[in-house]
Parts: structure tokens; sequence; C-alpha cells
């Protein structure tokens, strides 16, 4: 009879553990994926002081950025002002197609997730905000609004990064 009711308690103990994990993967998405800490194939957070300059990216309720393709040098640190123009939440996620997808996949599980990283930025309708970025290799870095049904409808762009 013991050994069933130890058997019992740990069968409660893992259910509830299964269940905080998953309410905790709904909420604030901070350090989930290497894409935004450290440097990583698509480059790495920025410094302020290092900014050579300023892009201006619009998103809007069409499911477009404007612009959707960017232009960068190997080394460069760039401020992407980003702004929501339109009436629905948006976001801009930096990463390579790949992560993208997978990240896709992960936002339709958990659609109210939030984004605190570095290479992300989640908007309310009307904000603004930054993602301060060194493009570190050359090559293609992309980027996206992950929102269920956004990326199908085509809010995507790219960064395309020349060698020096």
């Amino acid at each position: 009879m013991k050994l069933s009711k130890v058997a019992t308690v740990f069968l409660a103990t893992l259910a509830i553990a299964s269940l905080s994990s998953g309410a905790l993967a709904a909420g604030n998405h901070a350090g989930g994926h290497d894409a935004g800490h450290g440097e990583s194939a698509i480059g790495k957070p920025g410094v302020v002081a290092k900014v050579t300059r300023t892009i201006t990216v619009e998103m809007s309720d069409s499911m477009r950025y404007t612009p959707s393709d960017i232009q960068a040098k190997k080394g460069e640190t760039i401020r992407l002002l980003v702004k929501n123009t339109g009436k629905v939440k948006h976001e801009m996620s930096l990463g390579s197609e790949k992560y993208l997808l997978a990240h896709l996949e992960e936002m339709k599980k958990f659609p109210g997730m939030e984004h605190d990283e570095p290479g992300k930025l989640t908007l309310a309708p009307g904000t603004e905000g930054e993602i301060i970025w060194q493009f570190s290799k050359a090559g293609t870095v992309n980027f996206a609004c992950l929102m269920p049904g956004h990326y199908e409808a085509g809010m995507k762009g790219q960064v395309k990064v020349s060698a020096k």
C-alpha cells in the first residue's frame, strides 16, 4: 500500500510540474532562444554608442514591413526604429529562416507570447520601439512578424549583409 501511495504522490507532483511549465511558456519569452543572446549566425545585440545609422521600419495591417529589404555591411551596428502603424499588435523578430519557422510553430501554440529579447520586439498599435543590432557576419538575416496569420500573409523581410 505504501508503494502505491508514493507512486500517487510522484505522479501528482509530475502533473503539477508539467502544468506549471506550460503556463510559463505562454508568458514572457525572455531567454528562450539563442538567436537573441550573445553572438549567433545573425549577429549580436548592438551597443548604442556604435550605431552608424538608424533605419525606420513601419509595420502595417496590410501585413507588410516598409522597407522589407534592408542593406547592411558586415560589422555595422544599426538602430531599427520600428513603428506599428496598424490597429493590431505586430512584432519584429530577427533570425534565420529556419529559426523563424520553428518559432512560428511555437507562437501558434502560445499566441499570447510576448518577447523580451534583444532581437525581438512586440508592439501594440500606434507604438514604436527599437532594436539595436550588430550585423557581424555576411549573409542574410531574416525578420518576420510571428503573430498568428501574419507571417503566412507575407509579413517578412530581409537584411542583406555584405562583406565590407
